[in-house]
């Protein structure tokens, strides 16, 4: 039996049930496995009175400390938060919280970087259990250009006894960090080939009462993703419509945007959607365009070419990587015309649904999961046990 612990800051609760779904469905199919029993511990930061009172931390301290996650058993053990200041402490205090969860580990998984990154090494140090740390991309990008961050995620880096990376770019920015490279292993994203497939456009944009031509865009209503860009790259073709599927303090912000260049009956901003009508909203799209201006290697990218939807998006991360060949669409540059003229290149010249498929094959669930057992497995066999730390 494989006993593994995960550690994620990335995970859904009642409170934010769509977040992070990715990791949630890599956890689950690896608990899937015959002989793996997986245990989550999601650290649920509180920050003292009267922060406390505003309404998104009252519900997550609401939450219970431990459940039942769709046959995952998942610990939210509760540590101190202090909003904007205290990120330099809260690995010691995730790991401090984490602690008692721990007991019968084989293997501590980190989802992120930072913090969970540096909260499982001083963990598995302690406790003397191997620590396998996943690289998303922000965790690197973003957390990696602060100095006191950089230093706890290389210290890390230096103590894990393997790393993931979701990306080959992603990997060679780590290196660049400082990380060492024979320990970082490459690991793509999962997509569920049957529930994103191609379907019958057409037909289906009629049921669901969608527009044609169309565009779809999923992601946090957040600066990073370039969600202005692309409303703008669509205004400016006209009879094209756009859907834009998420939630995110930039909401309020894009709305007037939409309203200013005119174009409220084109473009829309649909909230969160439950992840089956994403999949709808995917396969019925002529594009999935997305101006990131970093990602690791979004899932969503992968989702849409296995709808058969063909990407416009900006050479980041593992983008080239992606989009391989024709068929997967285009990269372009961060700005609304070129965002505009990779669009309307697709439109004039669809590829077939089933070429566009074909470059998501890499990145089925199968392959995903596989991996990820091979690579826990072998830190364990690799990684003898070491005398636990004095505390």
């Amino acid at each position: 039996m494989l006993r593994v612990l995960a550690l994620t800051t990335l995970f859904p609760s009642a409170v934010r049930p769509g977040f992070a779904g990715f990791v949630e469905r890599s956890l689950l199919r690896l608990a899937a496995v015959p002989d793996v029993a997986v245990t989550v511990i999601a650290p649920n930061g509180v920050p003292p009175w009267p922060l406390a009172l505003h309404p998104g931390y009252r519900a997550a301290d609401r939450l219970p400390l431990a459940e039942d996650w769709k046959g995952l058993t998942v610990h939210r053990p509760r540590f101190p938060l202090l909003p904007g200041v205290g990120w330099r402490i809260n690995p010691a205090l995730i790991a401090r919280a984490a602690a008692p969860f721990v007991h019968g580990a084989d293997v501590i998984h980190a989802e992120f970087f930072f913090p969970d990154g540096p909260a499982a090494a001083l963990l598995g140090t302690r406790l003397g259990i191997p620590v396998s740390i996943k690289a998303r991309g922000s965790d690197i990008h973003l957390w990696g250009a602060r100095p006191a961050a950089r230093t706890a995620m290389l210290r890390a880096a230096d103590t894990a006894a393997g790393l993931l990376s979701v990306s080959h770019a992603l990997k060679a920015d780590m290196i660049a960090l400082g990380m060492p490279a024979d320990r970082i292993a490459g690991h793509y994203t999962g997509v569920d080939l049957d529930s994103f497939r191609p379907v019958d456009r057409s037909a289906t944009r009629t049921a669901l009462g969608l527009p044609a031509p169309l565009i779809v865009s999923v992601g946090n209503l957040i600066p990073l993703k370039g969600h202005d860009i692309a409303i703008r790259a669509v205004a400016a073709l006209p009879g094209v419509h756009l859907r834009i599927v998420g939630q995110g303090p930039e909401h309020a912000a894009l709305e007037a945007l939409i309203a200013t260049l005119g174009a409220q009956d084109r473009i829309r901003l649909t909230g969160p959607l439950p992840h089956t009508e994403v999949a709808q909203l995917l396969a019925s799209a002529d594009v999935m365009a997305l101006a990131s201006e970093r990602e690791g290697l979004a899932n969503v990218w992968v989702e849409a070419l296995a709808c058969g939807t063909p990407v416009v998006i900006t050479p980041v991360g593992g983008a080239a990587e992606v989009v391989d060949r024709p068929a997967a669409g285009h990269l372009a540059a961060r700005t609304p015309e070129a965002f505009s003229r990779a669009i309307a290149d697709l439109l004039a010249s669809p590829p077939a649904q089933a070429e566009t498929r074909a470059a998501a094959m890499r990145f089925g669930w199968a392959q995903h999961t596989a991996q990820l057992h091979a690579h826990l497995e072998r830190l364990v066999r690799d990684a003898p046990r070491k005398s636990p730390q004095s505390r």
